[in-house]
């Protein structure tokens, strides 16, 4: 796995960054996952929720040690990106994302930095779907079928803004996340990938993500999952 990017200075702290764009009825879901993921893991980690043009009620859900920034951009890369400069990137420091409507397993900072020890400068999770009730029944079948397609054995082919973590100073080298609208976690990891830098193509600790048909971000999942569903002859 460890590549010629890879570092193998040991992660001593964490930070968890969540984009918010009037998520109240889904952000306590997310944040109460992550502070399951964070206590089982050893090393301190701060969350970081940035409230990105919010007409609704988000801005009252995280508690007192929830950092919260406010942005005005309606723009995911760039509100991911202002998470993570409010935190220094150093070598030890591990950077992690994943989005409102998501729920983290517990496992999953914990198998992020046993992924970073081990070598790997940014590690690419998988999803998994957290119901299917707003959509046709064959739904599920076909998603699963091709989001398998695209896995081959070195790599999942898959990237999730909801399921990625990167090695805080190889995040900085690259520039960190673009300020766009849809596709910053894929200009992420091409970038680091192009850099040399070591990624780990993980598919042990799936984030169950919404499966909502309106998305917050253009060109997103909701998108993704409607071009899949909706194929000519499967309806």
């Amino acid at each position: 796995m460890p590549g010629s990017g890879s570092s193998r200075t040991r992660i001593s702290s964490a930070v968890v960054v969540i984009p918010v764009h009037d998520e109240a009825d889904e952000l306590g879901g997310s944040l109460a996952a992550v502070a399951e993921a964070i206590a089982a893991v050893d090393i301190p980690v701060s969350v970081t929720v940035v409230l990105d043009a919010c007409s609704d009620a988000s801005a009252s859900i995280p508690g007192p040690d929830i950092d919260v920034t406010v942005v005005d951009v309606r723009n995911v890369g760039a509100a991911r990106r202002a998470g993570f400069l409010r935190h220094p990137a150093g070598d030890d420091v591990w950077f992690a994302t994943t989005d409102a409507d998501s729920r983290v397993p517990r496992d999953w900072l914990r198998r992020h930095l046993w992924l970073a020890d081990a070598g790997a400068d940014a590690v690419v999770g998988t999803v998994v779907a957290r119901d299917w009730t707003q959509w046709p029944v064959h739904a599920e079948r076909l998603f699963l079928a091709d989001y398998r397609a695209e896995q081959r054995r070195d790599r999942h082919g898959h990237v999730h803004g909801a399921n990625i973590g990167v090695r805080a100073a190889a995040y900085a080298r690259v520039g960190g996340f673009a300020g766009v609208r849809s596709d910053e976690d894929v200009a992420l990891v091409s970038a680091l990938d192009a850099a040399g830098h070591s990624i780990a193509w993980d598919t042990e600790a799936p984030v169950a993500t919404s499966t909502r048909r309106v998305g917050r971000a253009p060109a997103g999942f909701a998108d993704a999952l409607a071009d899949i569903i909706e194929l000519p002859g499967t309806a």
